[in-house]
């Protein structure tokens, strides 16, 4: 009897070719800076909880440094994009991450509340002037049609990180959290030796590029003339764009809100940070494991649909808390938000890079940047303000009313005026790469 022709294999390597395959080499040194910078994200995340358990800060006062990060990154956020713009992404990246590390150390030094407010601010606004160039990098290199898949690829890496320095830093802070400000400076400059040996400037050279109210794509050529360069106020003034920012924000609130009342919470039940380290990295290991996978489930699934989930998955998570008592229970609601983060972070960030024109990209991101920044700022303030007055309930039931009204918005969103804005513009981004070999198919709209 013949032996069957085994089938998994190429239908491995096909899936495989799908999801990695085709996207420029570039792309994935930075894809690695990522990585490398991940790994040792540490104390953004261990923030609240080093503030409360060892410099015996209140809740109240631990929300207020966390905003001064916030605010400082709402600044970053701006400067860092007006910077990838004229001066160009890699100087803009290299000055970001180095003066990051710097400010890391020195902010395990500081023990005064004020300094370490200040010094929290200068970190926000240096760790976040680095994100307006990576996606604008990200968008000068990969072409419409794949960019869902590239942000989502690098959105994997994050997470990769993430996973595994929230369960390194939860056994390191046991002897100490200074060796995590230490560890996560260190990574931050190995993910700017990485950009300087590898990345190029990707900036555009011309500033010829459609106008911001025109349906145009990241990634399609100019269709006229010189304009005059694209400025903040032209952004703030495209009204779809600027929705998408504030739908954006309002899961960003929901994300930081959860952030900051977990920890708090975990802790009055009695939880150590190496359990709060472990329910946390659920979420990054899952990420690890499903990105992927539903990236291509969602590939041909309609955006309005998949936005719409990943906005009431959020809600519900963080709403779940309000009944956690065990950390079973906990590593169960970080699932639940945790499946509406993965399919609704890359669809998200291609919606900017197909909203962003060529040649203001990086103020783009800048201004995208601002719905987490603003979020971080706000977030820790609320949080902390409701979990003195009303207690964690409120936290809790915030976060479930702010994903309702964020799938409520993205319905309105895609389905307006600016859902047909929206689709113009990715028409455009397909229209812009018709005819290469090399093309793969585009997410259905």
């Amino acid at each position: 009897m013949a032996t069957p022709v085994p089938t998994r294999l190429p239908r491995l390597r096909t899936a495989v070719r799908e999801s990695v395959g085709g996207l420029p080499r570039t792309f994935w040194w930075l894809w690695t800076s990522t990585l490398v910078n991940r790994l040792g994200s540490f104390v953004v995340t261990f923030l609240t909880l080093y503030l409360t358990a060892t410099r015996g800060f209140s809740p109240a006062v631990a929300g207020l440094v966390v905003s001064a990060y916030g605010l400082g990154g709402v600044f970053g956020a701006i400067g860092g994009g007006v910077l990838a713009d004229r001066l160009g992404r890699r100087p803009t990246l290299l000055a970001a991450q180095s003066l990051a590390a710097l400010a890391t150390v020195v902010l395990g030094y500081t023990t005064q509340p004020v300094l370490i407010g200040l010094v929290a601010g200068l970190l926000g606004l240096t760790g976040n002037a680095a994100r307006p160039a990576i996606s604008a990098i990200m968008a000068d290199l990969v072409p419409g049609p794949d960019r869902v898949r590239a942000f989502s690829l690098n959105y994997w890496a994050i997470n990769i990180g993430f996973a595994v320095s929230a369960s390194v830093a939860g056994a390191l802070a046991a002897h100490g959290f200074l060796i995590l400000f230490y560890g996560d400076a260190i990574t931050t400059l190995l993910c700017a030796v990485v950009v300087f040996l590898r990345i190029p400037e990707t900036r555009p050279s011309a500033p010829s590029a459609p106008t911001a109210s025109s349906a145009s794509s990241a990634g399609a050529a100019p269709a006229g003339g010189e304009v005059p360069r694209i400025g903040l106020v032209t952004v703030f003034r495209d009204g779809p764009f600027i929705s998408l920012v504030g739908l954006t924000f309002l899961l960003a609130m929901v994300i930081g809100l959860g952030q900051v009342a977990l920890p708090v919470v975990m802790g009055r039940q009695g939880y150590s940070a190496s359990q709060f380290g472990l329910v946390v990295a659920v979420n990054g290991v899952l990420i690890v494991f499903a990105q992927i996978p539903a990236t291509r489930m969602i590939k041909r699934r309609g955006r309005t649909g998949v936005l719409v989930t990943a906005s009431l998955l959020f809600g519900l998570g963080m709403a779940l808390c309000g009944w956690a008592d065990s950390m079973s229970f906990y590593a169960v609601t970080v699932v639940v938000w945790t499946l509406g983060e993965i399919i609704w972070t890359p669809v998200n960030q291609a919606l900017v890079a197909e909203l962003s024109p060529v040649h203001g990209r990086g103020r783009y991101q800048g201004v995208f940047s601002l719905a987490w920044q603003t979020s971080s700022f706000l977030a820790p303030l609320a949080s902390g303000v409701m979990l003195a007055a009303w207690g964690a309930g409120s936290v809790w039931f915030t976060c479930a009313v702010l994903g309702l009204v964020a799938a409520v918005g993205y319905v309105g969103l895609m389905r307006g005026r600016s859902g047909r804005h929206l689709a113009a513009a990715q028409a455009a981004a397909i229209g812009s790469v018709a005819g290469k070999s090399d093309a793969t198919a585009p997410a259905a709209s």
